[in-house]
């Protein structure tokens, strides 16, 4: 169960505005309150997570999901400067891709993703992934106290 009825602030870090679709509509019927944050690049999700530019009063998000594939800078250069980040690396990041590459994966792992999720193909898959992903991460995950 959930330590507080606060919202969870997610970043969702997707450039396909389809997948970024899908994922709010899934996450808006979450039972745990949550406040999803979009950007859509690499570039762009750094500059939200340091405060920085318009985004100087985005909250500190609990969770990340973040693409691979993104312009500007890739998720795995994105989660390479997270954890790198002493003031961000708390932060747990799940992949949330489609690429099944067993590099994607250990190249993940290395630079110590919280998880790997492949995105399912089809829109009932796709919600059902969300509602799983909300279910453990929402529900029964402990998060660090925000900064």
């Amino acid at each position: 169960m959930t330590q507080t009825t606060d919202p969870i602030h997610i970043l969702l870090v997707e450039d396909n505005e389809p997948d970024v679709l899908l994922t709010l509509e899934a996450f808006e019927e979450a039972r745990v309150p949550n406040r999803m944050h979009v950007t859509r690049d690499g570039v762009d999700a750094l500059r939200f997570l340091r405060r920085e530019g318009e985004h100087a009063a985005a909250p500190r998000p609990d969770v990340i999901l973040m693409d691979i594939n993104m312009p500007r800078k890739t998720g795995l250069e994105v989660l390479e400067e997270i954890k790198a980040d002493p003031g961000l690396c708390s932060i747990p990041v799940v992949i949330l891709t489609t690429s099944q590459a067993e590099d994607d994966v250990r190249s993940s792992y290395e630079r110590h993703a919280s998880g790997y999720v492949v995105k399912p193909v089809g829109f009932e898959n796709f919600l059902g992934a969300m509602r799983a992903f909300e279910a453990f991460w929402l529900t029964f995950v402990r998060f660090p106290p925000r900064a």
